[in-house]
């Protein structure tokens, strides 16, 4: 019997988290990548890109159309 791994479901899940964290998190620097080259300082860029519900093509569309970035961050967030 291996006392050391008690409960080997909980560290296939705790692998799981992680990978998965990883992923959310390469999609949130890719979205701040996009924002910051649309126009969107480095900080709002990333603010927004954490946000799930900011439809990244708007924010992009809303400083395509003239909207200055610091009011397309208010207006978004």
């Amino acid at each position: 019997m291996n006392r050391s791994l008690p409960f080997p479901e909980v560290q296939t899940m705790t692998a799981v988290e992680e990978l998965l964290e990883t992923e959310q998190e390469r999609v949130e620097r890719w979205r701040a990548e996009e924002l910051m080259r649309a126009g969107y300082d480095p900080a709002a860029a990333a603010d927004l890109a954490a946000r799930a519900d900011v439809d990244l093509h708007r924010a992009i569309q809303l400083l395509e159309r003239g909207c200055p970035p610091e009011l397309a961050a208010k207006i978004l967030l």
